[in-house]
């Protein structure tokens, strides 16, 4: 995400009450009644009560709660197989809770895509015909079906599966096969509600590592539901926590630590090893100085000098990090572009490794370290300053 980073999704005031005579269900929400009360006195549930939230493109967003949290619920509005009671469900400026069946659908096929704990996968279909089968419902032509699959599976680390059957996969690879049927129809927004809940432990560590990692190459809009924080500060760029339905507290993972809203907050997240939980790209920060080759070094040295450094990156016009060049070198070279004097090796670490990762390699640079994606795109840079305040919070 960038500061210029847009809302994907603004969710403005929405609450879902399950159950005839909602209104009902309104007015005592308004009257300050509790859901526990209402459910008691009317038998309506009350799954979302007066949540707002805004979602950024490119984002991986997490909700995250215990059992009957709202969580679930909150995360079927996006595609209205929930329909809201009352607020707003905003997706790139557009109120989905308005769309006709057929604005519906095509809201299913083209833009929004949902994974679910339970694979969904059809018995009688091969790998590659489950993945292939949402293109296929759209009449897609079958070469450029195929295509599509197929880089999905690729995607997904299953190429050489293709012509098995459901049957003859583990849990982990129907999830994966999952997910891959879901990514074939290019959405820009993927809902997962509770997709790895089901799997073994380690099945669900390489599930997760396997999502960041389609994550950080596709910079898709992920809205990602657990009820396990430990996950939930794994994969979020943001995270949401909810309860009984309402917000309780929202924002990086680091931020929970730093200001906990509450006592309920603070019991969530009591027993997690923030090292192996933090990733590198929620505390990463920009760098004071950054050059692009083709800039002169006298430029790059004034700025250095100015800002007190004694070297910066180097990216070229992608934003692809190149390395870097030293304050000394560029003032004993006036003149010229700095492209002649960039230093290749370097240190970079991947956006979403974990603060834990990062100690190696801070101990052995004598500079702030690299922060790159999977394209090696520039991110931000981290030092033992970031690492150190991070996890003294």
């Amino acid at each position: 995400m960038s500061k210029l980073a847009k809302n994907k999704v603004e969710i403005k005031n929405l609450t879902l009450v399950f159950g005839k005579k909602k209104e009902r269900a309104l007015k005592m929400l308004d009257d300050g009644m509790s859901i526990q009360e209402i459910r008691e006195k009317t038998g309506l549930a009350v799954g979302v009560n007066n949540v707002s939230l805004d979602i950024e493109e490119g984002e991986m967003f997490v909700i995250v709660g215990l059992s009957g949290s709202g969580k679930s619920s909150l995360i079927r509005c996006m595609n209205m197989l929930n329909v809201p009671t009352r607020g707003e469900l905003l997706i790139d400026g557009d109120n989905i809770c308005n769309y006709n069946k057929d604005q519906l659908r095509q809201l299913r096929r083209k833009k929004v895509a949902m994974v679910f704990q339970h694979f969904g996968l059809l018995s009688h279909r091969t790998v590659m015909d489950n993945v292939e089968y949402g293109l296929e419902v759209q009449d897609v032509e079958p070469s450029v079906r195929v295509e599509k699959a197929q880089e999905a599976i690729r995607l997904v680390g299953l190429e050489g599966w293709e012509q098995y059957y459901p049957h003859q996969l583990s849990g982990g690879m129907k999830q994966r096969v999952g997910l891959a049927r879901a990514l074939t129809n290019e959405p820009e927004i993927l809902l997962m509600d509770e997709p790895f809940s089901a799997l073994d432990p380690l099945i669900r560590r390489d599930m997760q590592k396997e999502l960041l990692s389609i994550e950080d190459y596709m910079d898709k809009t992920i809205i990602f539901i657990t009820h396990d924080m430990n996950e939930a500060f794994k994969l979020g760029d943001r995270v949401a926590l909810l309860k009984d339905g309402e917000l309780v507290q929202v924002g990086k993972p680091d931020e929970f630590f730093e200001n906990p809203a509450d006592d309920y907050v603070k019991s969530f997240i009591e027993d997690v090893d923030k090292s192996r939980i933090l990733k590198v790209k929620t505390i990463m920060r920009e760098p004071i100085v950054l050059a692009h080759l083709g800039d002169t070094s006298d430029a790059i040295n004034s700025q250095l000098k100015d800002k007190e450094r004694d070297f910066c990156y180097v990216v070229n016009s992608n934003n692809e990090l190149e390395g870097y060049v030293e304050q000394k070198t560029l003032e004993e070279n006036p003149g010229q572009t700095i492209d002649a004097f960039v230093i290749e090796d370097h240190e970079a670490i991947n956006r979403n490794a974990f603060v834990f990762d990062t100690f190696a390699k801070l101990n052995e640079s004598d500079y702030d370290i690299a922060v790159i994606d999977k394209k090696q795109r520039l991110r931000g840079v981290i030092s033992n300053e970031d690492v150190v305040s991070a996890l003294s919070h």
